[in-house]
């Protein structure tokens, strides 16, 4: 017997229930959560590492004076990070990296951890 689901089939298809391992459309959770996530972690630990280096050797040395004394290193930080949001490159290529993250997830079931830092 076939089990019935209130959910359309591309999102109850596949070998394990959890979707269409060929689909690539995108919800809009995926689109305004997922994704800018994805973007945020590589922009820390690839594109921004100095200026993140930078930020948490200052907050470090300032301690609780931190809001204060790192103003410069926190606006360094954000403009490296806002810029790599606006580029269109990177958020492809993000969503290229989330689409066969989700593709591999759907095919096999098995999640993929995040790292927390």
């Amino acid at each position: 017997m076939t089990e019935k689901s209130v959910l359309p089939p591309k999102f109850s298809e596949g070998p394990f229930g959890l979707g269409d391992p060929d689909d690539k459309t995108l919800r809009k959770v995926e689109i305004e959560v997922m994704i800018p996530k994805i973007m945020r972690e590589k922009a820390k630990t690839e594109k921004c590492t100095k200026e993140v280096l930078d930020f948490e050797k200052c907050c470090k040395e300032a301690s609780l004076l931190m809001v204060v004394k790192c103003r410069k290193q926190n606006l360094a930080l954000k403009e490296c990070l806002g810029s790599w949001y606006k580029n269109d490159e990177f958020r492809q290529q993000c969503t290229e990296e989330y689409l066969k993250q989700r593709t591999e997830y759907r095919k096999t079931g098995i999640k993929k951890s995040m790292k927390r830092v």
